[in-house]
């Protein structure tokens, strides 16, 4: 099938994050510099060397599923179905054999498998219930949308670290493009917060421990930044070709122009800190789009605040956009880093971005450590176009995809 020239359009959003559920509410928040860092509450953390998080608040999970179904899923689970039913509304896109999901996510339901694994090892009758497996599977989350809403199509679930939720997109465009679906649900979401996965980050030195002062913990490209922080949350898309939407006369909010998906080939945790393939990942992104660096006008950047991961995505950005000066930020000031959710969360940002004309700010940037057209601080009126989101992770993987506004 000849698909040359077909545009990909994205028709439904969702969003359930530390600054707030439904796109609306994460968008205005978002925008006015609201933090969702805090201490955490979830569970005793004073004994940790890291106290604080981005967790998802506000959140009435049984307004949006079956108390069966709550109580046989992870947290992961759940963010990734509420996010999903907002961008899919009340009725499918497609016939339910034409509709896709691909789902995203780093580290599935590793919480529950934590805390069970706590549990069985202080009881003295040792029991685990029967639903632990099924609670903890990263497919499990796609496989509760598609019994939620009948749909049948293909259904894949990627980990590739951080960069799974921009991979669920760039997928859910490829079967689009070679015809096995005529609409694809993207999803990507992620819930970690527990000690186990605490403990390691913060003996890889990877975390902020800016305990006493959560809402300025997260720093991204700032001369004092000191780690990232850990958040919660999910997002979905939907994605079909413009004709098939249009038919249908779908709202469309955005056209997926471009993407990329590549490996450092360098080291398991650590960046390349020349950001080599991570530049290469974006001038694919834009090659497919048939863009060039100066046709960008945002770019919403990794930037989780590490010290490493920073300085090489600030190469990668100088090697590839050089004088161009696009306008950056790094919402993870505001949501922490949702790992296999951010694909999809920050994608939201660049699609409202274009239809709004406003750039989120990255907070908590008072000395950049670059010269790069930052938006630190506030938000910014400016006209957007194009925009770019990426995303580097553990493995090497770096992910980009590239928006364009709709125009119809």
């Amino acid at each position: 099938m000849d698909t040359k020239g077909e545009k990909i359009v994205v028709t439904g959003m969702g969003a359930v994050t530390p600054i707030g559920c439904g796109v609306e509410e994460y968008w205005n928040n978002l925008i006015n510099g609201v933090c969702g860092i805090n201490r955490i509450t979830r569970f005793n953390a004073d004994d940790l060397a890291v106290k604080i998080a981005a967790e998802v608040t506000d959140f009435d999970i049984e307004a949006y599923m079956p108390k069966k179904v709550i109580h046989e899923t992870d947290a992961f689970t759940q963010y990734a179905y509420v996010a999903a039913k907002e961008a899919l509304g009340e009725n499918l896109p497609a016939a339910p054999e034409r509709t896709g999901i691909v789902m995203g996510t780093a580290m599935a339901g590793v919480a529950t498998t934590a805390a069970t694994q706590e549990v069985l090892t202080n009881a003295v009758h040792k029991n685990v219930g029967p639903r632990f497996v099924p609670r903890i599977l990263g497919n499990i989350a796609a496989a509760q949308i598609a019994i939620s809403y009948g749909i049948c199509g293909p259904s894949s679930t990627l980990s590739t670290a951080c960069a799974s939720g921009c991979d669920a997109v760039s997928m859910a465009a490829m079967l689009l493009l070679a015809d096995e679906a005529d609409a694809v649900l993207a999803v990507g979401s992620e819930s970690i917060l527990c000690p186990l996965v605490i403990y390691s980050l913060a003996n890889a030195h990877t975390l902020s421990r800016a305990n006493d002062d959560p809402a300025h913990a997260c720093r991204p490209f700032d001369v004092n930044r000191n780690g990232f922080v850990i958040g919660e949350g999910g997002g979905a898309l939907v994605l079909e070709k413009e004709a098939h939407a249009r038919n249908r006369g779908a709202v469309i909010y955005a056209e997926l122009a471009g993407w990329a998906n590549n490996n450092d080939a360098f080291h398991v945790t650590k960046s390349d800190p020349e950001g080599k393939m991570s530049a290469e990942c974006m001038r694919k992104a834009l090659s497919r789009a048939g863009m060039k660096p100066e046709d960008v006008d945002y770019i919403n950047a990794h930037g989780t605040g590490t010290k490493l991961g920073d300085q090489a995505e600030m190469a990668a950005l100088k090697a590839v956009f050089g004088d161009c000066r696009p306008a950056v930020s790094s919402t993870k000031g505001a949501t922490g880093h949702v790992m296999g959710g951010g694909g999809l969360t920050e994608s939201i940002a660049c699609i409202q971005a274009m239809r709004y004309g406003i750039i989120p700010p990255t907070l908590n940037l008072d000395e950049p450590e670059e010269d790069f057209d930052f938006v630190a601080g506030v938000c910014r009126k400016q006209k957007v176009d194009i925009a770019m989101t990426t995303a580097f992770g553990f493995g090497g993987q770096n992910a980009g995809l590239v928006f364009r506004k709709y125009e119809g």
